[in-house]
């Protein structure tokens, strides 16, 4: 029996999404140490609302303004995969006594020649739950939000991958305590089922003022359903 036990820690720990993607963080250690040092500049009330993730986060300056009366605390950085935020989540998470988790990674289904890392939609699901379980060790009952990926021209092409990783992010989010899924993808694609270019930047990838204003109206409706905002 204890041969056994032993066999399945090693089957588990080599299964482990963390296990293959041991070194996939490296590039990215410079980022999070400039997020890490905000901490010490940054002041924030327990009510506040902790946002990490990928460039859409990083880059969206109008945050306070766009999701009032809720608090941010933008922890985003370029570039972010599930397969690299597993090795940043302790530390982008932990620090934080906060009043709910929002989470937008949007980069591990591309569709780019440049990038042969994608990963299949149920990669992304298990790299998901297991940002999920980490952020489970510091902050047991926090409600997490899962922000959906957003159709954009850009990656049009692999979108039905894109929205079937999204397909089954919401899922399991549906079968969990205190876990909630923003549907976005209906606000951002016009009539003729094609993404909504006018809310996007000219590298029709990342939002706009105007997409960035919308977001936080879906994200706020969310928050307003899900959240008792303290004063």
């Amino acid at each position: 029996m204890r041969y056994l036990t032993i066999f399945l820690l090693l089957l588990l720990c080599a299964c482990s999404p963390l296990k293959k993607f041991d070194s996939t963080g490296l590039k990215w250690e410079t980022s999070i140490k400039q997020l890490e040092d905000l901490n010490e500049t940054e002041n924030y009330s327990d009510q506040a609302i902790l946002f990490i993730g990928s460039s859409s986060i990083r880059r969206w300056d109008s945050i306070k303004e766009d999701v009032n009366p809720y608090k941010p605390i933008k922890r985003g950085y370029g570039g972010a995969h599930y397969y690299d935020l597993i090795h940043f989540t302790k530390r982008l998470v932990s620090p934080h006594k906060v009043k709910a988790i929002a989470i937008f990674v949007a980069n591990d289904i591309t569709g780019g020649k440049e990038d042969i890392n994608d990963l299949s939609p149920k990669e992304v699901l298990n790299l998901s739950k297991f940002v999920v379980k980490q952020i489970r060790k510091t902050h047991k009952k926090i409600p997490i939000f899962f922000i959906e990926t957003t159709p954009t021209s850009s990656r049009w092409k692999v979108w039905d991958k894109i929205s079937k990783a999204n397909d089954l992010i919401k899922d399991f989010t549906l079968k969990k305590k205190n876990m909630f899924y923003i549907d976005t993808r209906t606000f951002y694609i016009k009539s003729n089922g094609m993404p909504n270019d006018e809310f996007f930047i000219a590298d029709k990838l990342h939002l706009n003022n105007k997409g960035y204003k919308l977001w936080g109206k879906i994200i706020k409706e969310s928050f307003d359903k899900n959240l008792i905002l303290k004063n």
